[in-house]
């Protein structure tokens, strides 16, 4: 693999923050963690692969749901500890909920109130074999 990947500051579990970003609509879609082996899979399929921190495992987004996200551009940010996917959503459903993108829970500013900003475009319950609890 590329020297640039051993410059790569990862946390104290060696995982890196990854922010990932539609490539057609600049949105970010959502966030998630790799470690080396997950970043390594992606660069080598040029499709998204993560660490699962809650089941303990290597996870290719869209395994279960069909909505691969294949990498277009990857940028490292200046310190070498957080990365930046551009992607392609197949689907066009990033989140586990069924919407476009993970952060649909909007803050409203004047009443501190939580506004969801995104429909569901898919329910979660035809997208995996078993119920999601959010």
């Amino acid at each position: 693999m590329s020297n640039w990947i051993d410059n790569i500051v990862w946390d104290e579990d060696g995982l890196l923050p990854v922010i990932v970003q539609d490539s057609i609509s600049k949105r970010v879609v959502m966030f998630a963690w790799m470690n080396r082996i997950s970043l390594e899979q992606s660069l080598a399929h040029k499709k998204a692969v993560y660490w699962s921190r809650s089941r303990n495992k290597l996870w290719v987004k869209g395994e279960e749901s069909g909505n691969y996200q294949l990498i277009e551009d990857i940028h490292l940010d200046c310190d070498y500890d957080v990365l930046l996917l551009t992607i392609r959503q197949e689907g066009g459903i990033s989140c586990h909920t069924g919407r476009e993108g993970c952060f649909f829970n909007r803050i409203n500013m004047h009443t501190n109130e939580i506004e969801i900003n995104d429909k569901v475009i898919r329910d979660p319950n035809d997208m995996y074999e078993k119920k999601n609890d959010k």
